[in-house]
């Protein structure tokens, strides 16, 4: 499948990243492999673990982007409802899936440990939805339409993500460079601005890092187009080196 307009959203699920407990790692590992394969990451949503807001934006990014890639809320404990909640946000029945069951329970066999309730929990998978495998502790994430659902702890999920991901859309890779110097943002917005018009289809943003006596701005450019990428990249450059002659280039 061809990745060019492939669109995703990330759906972020957990009372602890909004207490701010715990912080979330799991965005930029998904964005760097979602920019590799040219698919456009528009929008990263955060919701607590309740049933009607996960079920509200579980539809909303479902109808809205190719693909929604959901992490947290598929433990074993009481407030891990995300596998019900999509089970209903897409009018699903959750059952103990067969094969999850009984990956789990070799698992358990293999480590002298017993089937628990808790354990079976991790098997619940909304009717008709495919597997997604774990190959770090066995519980399976799954795919119900278009959302992949998958764990929040990052190592669970990172090789997750990785098991899924040659079905992805595959596109022309984001490309980036950047230009670091001794600039100030309110001197470059207009021939910044200008140079933005020229090249439309070439993301550009500036990012400061003011420091005592010596701020800097790093400017970034990205595009899937590397001609228009770096006659984007010169014009930036030589701006840039109006400012401050010894700019870096990353």
């Amino acid at each position: 499948m061809s990745g060019a307009g492939a669109t995703a959203a990330i759906l972020i699920i957990g009372n602890e990243i909004l207490s701010g407990r715990t912080q979330d790692v799991n965005v930029k590992f998904i964005a760097g492999r979602l920019s590799a394969r040219g698919i456009k990451l528009r929008e990263v949503r955060v919701v607590p673990d309740e049933e009607d807001a996960i079920i509200a934006a579980a539809r909303a990014l479902s109808g809205a982007y190719t693909y929604v890639f959901s992490t947290g809320g598929i433990g074993p404990t009481h407030d891990d409802i995300t596998a019900a909640c999509m089970a209903k946000a897409f009018g699903a029945t959750l059952e103990i899936n067969a094969e999850a069951k009984a990956r789990m329970a070799a698992r358990c066999a293999e480590r002298g440990v017993p089937l628990t309730e808790g354990r079976l929990r991790m098997t619940r998978v909304p009717a008709g939805a495919a597997l997604i495998d774990n190959p770090v502790s066995i519980a399976p994430g799954f795919k119900i339409s278009n959302v992949y659902v998958m764990a929040g702890i990052p190592d669970i999920m990172q090789a997750m993500f990785l098991t899924l991901e040659p079905g992805l859309a595959q596109g022309a890779p984001v490309l980036s460079r950047s230009v670091s110097g001794r600039m100030l943002e309110s001197e470059i917005a207009a021939p910044l601005e200008e140079i933005q018009k020229q090249y439309p289809d070439v993301d550009i943003g500036s990012y400061p890092a003011l420091g005592k006596d010596d701020p800097h701005v790093s400017i970034v450019l990205r595009a899937v187009d590397e001609q228009r990428l770096s006659a984007a990249m010169e014009l930036v450059l030589e701006m840039a080196k109006g400012f401050d002659p010894a700019v870096a280039v990353i």
